[in-house]
């Protein structure tokens, strides 16, 4: 069996696929990945979130995976509850391990989640390549109260392609404060590591659901 790595993470081609993935590399995805390649996208979304000033309330962490994102919640001093959603469990059994969630649940964010009344999202590293599209926005507006902040990383090589704009747009007068800025997504180790995603940057959304 071949090592898990960026490469097949961004070739996958539906949910079954994401599973298999994530569950050979959970055990390894912290040290290998996040390590690795100074994986810097949760802290920025972290940042982002917060400085967005969310309302007090749970949040949820769409994507969750091995718990980055709220690790470096916590790490930037939120306390509040955060509740984790990913498809793997694997994954999430990770997660657990770092005692920063409140709940985590295995769903599916493209289709409506068995969750709600949350005043704020998270997510990173979710939309991009051979995950998750814009399908998912309308799943996460329905888990939020009025006021919400969501706080999303999109790879921007997807963003054209997947039709994030126009997905944007149609939200219209359900969503507002929309903003958007550009981050890199990796530090200096990835250049030696994977040269060929080491410049890969994202687009920081952040917006209240109105």
């Amino acid at each position: 069996m071949e090592k898990p790595d960026l490469s097949g993470a961004y070739a996958l081609t539906g949910p079954e696929s994401v599973r298999q993935l994530y569950a050979d590399w959970a055990e390894t995805y912290d040290e290998d990945f996040a390590q690795g390649m100074d994986y810097r996208l949760p802290a920025e979304v972290a940042a982002a979130f917060l400085r967005a000033g969310p309302p007090a309330g749970p949040i949820l962490d769409v994507g969750a995976g091995t718990g980055l994102l709220a690790a470096a919640l916590r790490g930037l001093g939120h306390a509040g509850p955060i509740d984790g959603i990913d498809l793997s469990q694997e994954m999430l059994a990770q997660a657990r391990r770092k005692g920063v969630y409140r709940d985590l649940t295995i769903a599916d964010v493209t289709r409506p989640l068995p969750l709600g009344g949350y005043a704020g999202i998270t997510s990173s590293g979710t939309f991009t390549h051979g995950h998750v599209g814009p399908e998912a926005l309308e799943p996460m507006l329905g888990a939020l109260i009025s006021g919400a902040v969501v706080a999303l990383s999109i790879n921007q090589q997807v963003w054209d392609r997947l039709g994030f704009g126009p997905a944007f747009a149609t939200l219209g007068n359900r969503i507002r404060d929309l903003d958007q800025h550009e981050v890199a997504i990796y530090g200096q180790a990835a250049r030696d590591r994977d040269p060929s995603h080491a410049g890969d940057t994202a687009l920081i959304v952040t917006f209240r659901k109105a």
